[in-house]
């Protein structure tokens, strides 16, 4: 006999679940999900986009490796439509490395997330990067094995994603620029949405929160969860402009979970020693010594040369479905 857990919904006091019986083959519960998520905590997940790339990601110390057809950057300049990448690739990139494998999906688009499962990736990015496939609706996560990270500009959409399944949201900032400005502005603004509802919840404003959730367009009880936790019921990781390390330790500072780095390892001109000194200013964020030495391995002058977002003819963020 065969007894799982799953989860039945969002309760006040945390997720409910329910113990069944017999069950020969389940989908993944939201407790392992969620659990691969927390694992890569404090850590640096890096875009790659082939087998050497993904080993110089290992080698630096990265905790996982999303896989891309092209870097961010790349994916502005090409224009046209981009969609997750080569199978042919990631099925190499799985037998080269051995850290977790995450690989990007088109918003919405079921067949990719279908595909990338089938393939054995450990986690899929339903991504903003990706031309949106669905511009109504974001895929329905339960219904995989396959734990997701979505991406969020504020507490409403982070939720939102959440509810669906989500089991890891990043800020999604401006990829490809080499900004960190916008995935700061978006990390900021979901603290202090979380704070601003902790001390409703403090002054027992039941009512108000039931107003907040509505306004957040998200069910009581997330929000009433998330109120009683004092953050998101899962990892929130940052993402969009991080390029060196003083970028990952400022972040880490304001209060994330973990970095995402794409272009700004891989278009700079100084990967290997770049990928290393993120890594190791995103561990030890709290200690300007080493966060000094960090930012010592790694030459200005090799950056990526970044781009202004207040001028973007693309902005990534705003793609896909507005709830």
């Amino acid at each position: 006999m065969t007894i799982s857990t799953v989860a039945t919904d969002l309760h006040p006091k945390g997720t409910k679940y329910r113990y069944l019986n017999n069950v020969n083959v389940i989908n993944g519960t939201t407790l392992v999900k969620r659990g691969f998520a927390h694992m890569q905590k404090h850590g640096v997940i890096m875009d790659v986009t082939n087998v050497e790339q993904a080993q110089i990601a290992e080698d630096a110390g990265a905790v996982a490796v999303m896989i891309l057809d092209k870097l961010p950057y790349d994916v502005r300049k090409a224009g046209g439509i981009a969609r997750t990448a080569s199978i042919d690739i990631i099925q190499k990139i799985m037998n080269t490395v051995t850290i977790p494998i995450m690989a990007k999906c088109r918003i919405g688009h079921i067949g990719e997330a279908n595909i990338l499962e089938e393939a054995g990736v450990d986690m899929i990015d339903e991504s903003e990067v990706l031309t949106p496939a669905d511009e109504i609706r974001h895929i329905w996560k339960w219904d995989y094995t396959t734990p997701f990270v979505n991406g969020a500009k504020n507490l409403g959409e982070a939720l939102r994603r959440i509810e669906e399944g989500s089991s890891m949201i990043r800020t999604k900032g401006e990829p490809g620029t080499g900004n960190v400005a916008e995935a700061v502005s978006h990390l900021k603004l979901i603290n202090n949405q979380i704070r601003q509802l902790k001390i409703i919840l403090d002054d027992r404003e039941e009512q108000e929160i039931i107003r907040i959730a509505r306004e957040l367009q998200a069910s009581y009880a997330i929000v009433n969860e998330t109120a009683r936790l004092g953050r998101l019921p899962v990892v929130n990781f940052a993402a969009g402009g991080i390029s060196t390390p003083a970028d990952a330790a400022f972040i880490m500072n304001i209060g994330c979970d973990g970095v995402f780095v794409g272009s700004g390892i891989f278009k700079s001109n100084d990967a290997s020693e770049r990928a290393r000194a993120i890594v190791l200013a995103t561990t030890y964020h709290n200690d300007p010594k080493i966060v000094m030495e960090a930012q010592k391995m790694v030459d200005e002058k090799k950056s990526m040369l970044g781009l202004d977002t207040k001028n973007l003819e693309l902005k990534m963020q705003e793609r896909g479905p507005s709830i």
